[in-house]
């Protein structure tokens, strides 16, 4: 475990070996830890990568005491993704109602801490570095997949219908999942619906975009290659209330 009151360094990945050490944190979680897969997976090396790496942005949190990568994120604004052709969750997202609102979008992915750091600070820390690249490149909206573990929809009918019900995003955010690979999410009535125990079954990152404003489009998709079923959040900028912004500023 950590020393008490760890200090870490929020930066972006600047050399082949800093994006390796993303990777190598992101095979820990993903793949040996959460049964996860992929075409571009090096098991020899213990790296988890695809094709989209080489054009988004990683953040990486470092621990000043033994300069090891514990945190990271994987960032994509949207004038990458056009140069890219799309963004990463198009493949599961129909996010045109993005693409045509004019407003600065940034695609996030990837998060993940080394299980020593859970529930420390370190998440904290990323945050406030995301906050601070938002700030500094104007970004309006951020969006992107975050995921559930396994992929049996009726065991997860609380939490998906909970989100539905609850936190949808309005029509002008209103991502779909693609229509050949759409689930729904409506799957307990709202007078049936358990809001204790499906809070307990949302993933402590899909809790924290609830607190700041967040919503989730409509429609689930399974990743089967990653063994989840993923939600994807939205967070508008503008619609953070003070309080909020608080928050996720690191005030």
């Amino acid at each position: 475990m950590p020393a008490a009151g760890p200090s870490f360094t929020v930066k972006l990945a600047e050399t082949p070996a800093e994006l390796r050490a993303a990777q190598r944190l992101r095979y820990d979680v993903f793949v040996k830890e959460l049964g996860g897969g992929g075409d571009m997976v090096d098991h020899a090396a213990g790296l988890e990568q695809d094709r989209f790496d080489p054009y988004f942005d990683h953040m990486l949190a470092i621990d000043d005491s033994s300069g090891e990568v514990v945190g990271v994120y994987r960032l994509l604004p949207g004038e990458r993704a056009a140069e890219l052709g799309q963004f990463y969750s198009e493949d599961e997202y129909d996010l045109s109602v993005l693409k045509r609102s004019g407003r600065k979008l940034l695609e996030l992915g990837r998060s993940c801490l080394h299980p020593d750091y859970r529930g420390g600070t370190a998440m904290f820390h990323l945050w406030n570095g995301l906050a601070a690249y938002v700030a500094e490149r104007e970004i309006e909206v951020l969006f992107g997949v975050a995921s559930f573990h396994g992929t049996d929809v009726q065991a997860l009918a609380q939490p998906l219908s909970m989100l539905h019900h609850n936190h949808l995003a309005p029509p002008d955010l209103r991502v779909r999942a693609q229509p050949d690979v759409f689930e729904s999410m409506d799957l307990v009535r709202p007078d049936e619906l358990d809001r204790r125990a499906a809070m307990v079954q949302v993933p402590s990152l899909i809790k924290a975009y609830l607190r700041l404003g967040g919503f989730v489009g409509e429609g689930a998709f399974i990743d089967h290659a990653f063994n989840t079923t993923d939600v994807c959040l939205i967070l508008d900028t503008q619609r953070m209330n003070e309080r909020q912004r608080r928050i996720y500023g690191g005030a």
